[in-house]
């Protein structure tokens, strides 16, 4: 049976023409099976593993529907209204919007934390057709009175498990009790599992149910290795990797080794970039366009980038950290082999990690080829093949002398303020950014120093770090920059003298040992101090470098 046409599937002409100017002319499997229902004004639930198109599959009808009613945009009340758990995915969910929404004549605008709410709020006054948005900083405008969904026709939740796993079902479930009782919806997720029912049973009437595949359908054009190394040899075998041609993209565990390591390939001649919940959105767009467009060919990040972001051409995904659980792997790995691309996963083994790599990928459905190897194994070579390329390094890689700590398991112990990115959302310290900790330290919004609005400092309901502010409660950013600066050695009123002078042969003592250490080393190339530094911050469970 031959897939139809966006045409037959009873999309308008103008937008059949968008789309053939985006290179895209026939539906995915998911966009097939859910637009009939969702065109025709049906609550549909579809259900396709990261990668399948879902995307469009809630796009197309949005546009088709807003194109052909009467109503028309007013102050505050959008049409449309499309929720999403991370920044990123907002993002990216946007610019598949608009250029398609232009010729229609429809506008589209983002709603997230991280930046000022002040340009989100001038673009709802001036009336905007459809809102994607996370939900804490739009709960934000609906309190303010500035967001009003009374006047929403269609509402789409993307990616509703991982809302669900983030803890953002009480923002959604205020949100979506807001639209309109016999509004239209749309509800898209890689896995329908508990959370996502409760939503389902809550706000559908009568759903269409699509599951085109799940998120344990294997992917055919996808290969998965193994690689069983010792901790030692870790950086050298990722270096060698990801100095091959093409965009890698590799995962932590934890924020700050993203930080290490990022900063460790950058020294060993491997132009990398960061992206984690300790950076400001600015920093965060700015490296993930880094990535897009080649300037940076790798891209080091946590489990943020496991979902909604999609970057043509990546053609290898290594988790330098085995995740916690096999959805994070599945969603992680979904970042390459998209749209019926080939793409390798590669994840990191030691000996301690063996049962755990086990369990997860029996799990997640993967039968993966595992490897005994070390660097200059000739495996790494046709799983990035081409020649390796290295840019001038400025600095060599910072080794990390403290004592080290391993549970009796073999896993690291994370150091303080650097806890786990899948830990749940709202739960211990070192979830928020911006308070000291990050560049934004001082209690500096993510938006370059800039305070967002006060209820969402002030707010107690969960937040993921893609929908963070980054921006500490008011007064708390002065105490944190004062925290910091006796951290560092910053004295306070008599005391400046006597703690400029012992400072003074601190210095003097950490340089002499600095020296030591290269003597000893012996003036080992750029590369082994790499790699011990990167092993030992390994042993360290990624803790904070001073």
């Amino acid at each position: 049976m031959s897939t139809p046409t966006f045409t037959e599937l009873g999309l308008p002409k103008t937008l059949v023409d968008a789309l053939a100017e985006q290179g895209v002319t026939s539906p995915f499997p998911i966009q097939a099976a859910t637009l009939p229902h969702s065109l025709a004004g049906r609550d549909v639930l579809g259900r396709g593993r990261t990668g399948s198109g879902k995307t469009y599959g809630f796009v197309l009808p949005v546009l088709t529907r807003l194109a052909a009613g009467p109503t028309r945009r007013r102050p505050g009340r959008p049409r449309a209204l499309v929720l999403a758990p991370t920044r990123e995915l907002a993002t990216q969910i946007e610019a598949s919007f608009l250029p398609l929404a232009k010729p229609l004549g429809l506008k589209v605008t983002t709603i997230f934390g991280g930046v000022s709410p002040n340009p989100q709020i001038t673009r709802l006054r001036d009336g905007v057709d459809i809102v994607v948005a996370c939900p804490g900083r739009l709960a934000d405008h609906m309190r303010s009175g500035e967001a009003k969904l009374d006047n929403i026709e269609i509402t789409v939740l993307d990616e509703a498990d991982h809302m669900a796993d983030l803890g953002f079902l009480p923002d959604v479930r205020r949100i979506m009790a807001e639209t309109p009782e016999r509004g239209q919806r749309l509800l898209f997720s890689a896995t329908l599992d508990a959370g996502v029912d409760v939503l389902v049973k809550r706000f559908m009437h009568d759903p269409v149910t699509h599951s085109v595949d799940s998120a344990q359908s294997p992917v055919s054009t996808m290969k998965h290795h193994v690689l069983h190394l010792e901790e030692t040899h870790r950086l050298p075998v990722l270096i060698d990797l990801t100095a091959a041609p093409g965009r890698t993209l590799v995962f932590t565990r934890t924020k700050h080794r993203a930080k290490q390591l990022t900063r460790k390939l950058m020294a060993s001649g491997v132009p990398a970039v960061e992206l984690h919940g300790n950076l400001g959105q600015t920093a965060r767009t700015r490296n993930l366009e880094a990535f897009s467009s080649g300037a940076a060919k790798t891209l080091v990040a946590t489990d943020i980038a496991a979902r909604g972001i999609h970057v043509d051409d990546v053609t290898l995904v290594i988790h330098a950290d085995p995740p916690v659980e096999h959805k994070a792997y599945l969603h992680r790995s979904g970042r390459t082999a998209r749209a019926g691309a080939s793409g390798t996963v590669v994840t990191l083994m030691t000996d301690a990690q063996v049962g755990d790599v086990r369990d997860l990928t029996r799990k997640a459905g993967i039968k993966p080829t595992t490897t005994q190897l070390g660097p200059g194994h000739p495996l790494l070579a046709e799983l990035a093949p081409g020649e390796r390329s290295f840019t001038a390094s400025p600095r060599r890689p910072i080794v990390d002398t403290r004592p080290k700590k391993v549970s009796a398991s073999g896993q690291a112990i994370l150091g303080k303020g650097d806890e786990e990115e899948d830990r749940p959302a709202g739960r211990g310290r070192g979830n928020r950014t911006g308070r000291g900790r990050g560049p934004s330290a001082g209690g500096r919004g993510a938006s370059g120093g800039r305070r967002g609005s006060s209820s969402e400092g002030r707010s107690r309901q969960p937040r993921a770090e893609g929908d963070r502010r980054g921006g500490a409660p008011a007064g708390q950013g002065r105490r944190a920059a004062e925290t910091t600066g006796r951290r560092e050695g910053a004295p306070k009123g008599g005391q400046a003298r006597r703690g400029a002078a012992e400072s003074q042969p601190r210095r003097a003592s950490g340089a002499a040992k600095s020296q030591s250490s290269r003597n000893q080393s012996g003036g080992a190339p750029a590369r082994r101090g790499g790699a011990a530094a990167f092993s030992s911050g390994t042993r360290a469970g990624g803790r904070r470098s001073r």
